[in-house]
C-alpha cells in the first residue's frame, strides 16, 4: 500500500501549492476502498513536521482519510507552522492504518514497540503510535499519551491498545 503514501505525499504537495484538495481516486483502488483511522506523519531532515490523523474512520475510505490527514498534518498540526512549498522536496512522509482499539485492563497487555495506545478520561482523550524512537516502556507511552490529553497523572483513564500498517 505504498500507493497510500503517494497519495498523501500527491495531497500535501497540490495543496501547499494551488491549495486544491485532490479527489478520491477514481477507480477507487482496493486496497483503499477499507475504512479505518489513519496518522500521516511528515518528516524533513529526518525530524517530525507535522503528524495528524483520526482515531476511527470519518470518511467513507481509506483515501479520503489519507488525503485529508496529510493535508492536516502540513497545515493543521498546532506544534508546527505551515508547511511552505519550499520545504517540499525531500519531505518524507509516512501513512500509519489503525486496527480497531480493544480495552486494555492490565498494563502488562501494553507493548510500546508492538501497539499503540489511547487514554481517555471524560471526554479528553489521548492517543500515541507505536513504535516511537525515545518510547520503550509502557508507563512512559502511558505517561506521554495523557500529558498529550492534558490528563494528570492521578487520573482515572480507560486504556486502549491497537496496532498499525505503516507505509514508509
Amino acid at each position: 500500500m505504498y500507493a497510500l503514501v503517494e497519495l498523501a505525499r500527491k495531497s500535501v504537495e497540490e495543496y501547499v501549492r494551488s491549495k486544491i484538495v485532490i479527489p478520491v481516486p477514481d477507480p477507487l483502488p482496493e486496497e483503499m476502498a477499507g475504512k479505518a483511522g489513519v496518522f500521516v506523519c511528515l518528516k524533513k531532515g529526518g525530524q517530525l513536521r507535522g503528524c495528524i490523523g483520526t482515531f476511527s474512520p470519518c470518511r467513507d475510505n481509506l483515501a479520503g482519510e489519507t488525503i485529508r490527514n496529510a493535508i492536516a498534518a502540513a497545515t493543521e498540526d498546532p506544534r508546527f507552522p505551515p508547511v511552505a512549498e519550499n520545504e517540499l522536496a525531500g519531505m518524507s512522509f509516512s501513512v500509519d492504518v489503525l486496527s480497531a482499539p480493544e480495552k486494555v485492563d492490565d498494563i502488562r497487555e501494553l507493548d510500546p514497540k508492538k501497539y499503540g495506545v489511547i487514554v481517555t478520561s471524560g471526554h479528553r482523550r489521548g492517543l500515541l503510535l507505536p513504535d516511537l524512537e525515545g518510547v520503550g516502556s509502557a508507563e512512559e507511552q502511558l505517561r506521554i499519551t495523557r500529558m498529550k490529553a492534558g490528563i494528570m497523572p492521578d487520573e482515572k483513564v480507560e486504556i486502549f491498545r491497537f496496532t498499525v500498517k505503516r507505509y514508509q
